[in-house]
C-alpha cells in the first residue's frame, strides 16, 4: 500500500509540474515585446501634382 501512494503522489506531484510549466510557457508568449513596434524601411510617398 506504501508503494501505490508513493507511486500516486509522484504521478499527481508531475501532472502539477506539468501544467504548470504548461501555463508558465503560455504566459511568456503572451507578454508584449519591450521594443516599439515601428517600420525598419520607410518609403517615402509620391508626390500627387506631376
Amino acid at each position: 500500500m506504501h508503494r501505490l501512494l508513493a507511486a500516486s503522489l509522484t504521478v499527481a506531484a508531475g501532472a502539477l509540474l506539468a501544467v504548470g510549466a504548461a501555463f508558465g510557457i503560455v504566459a511568456l508568449l503572451d507578454a508584449t515585446p519591450e521594443q516599439p513596434n515601428t517600420p525598419l524601411v520607410h518609403y517615402d510617398a509620391p508626390s500627387r501634382g506631376q
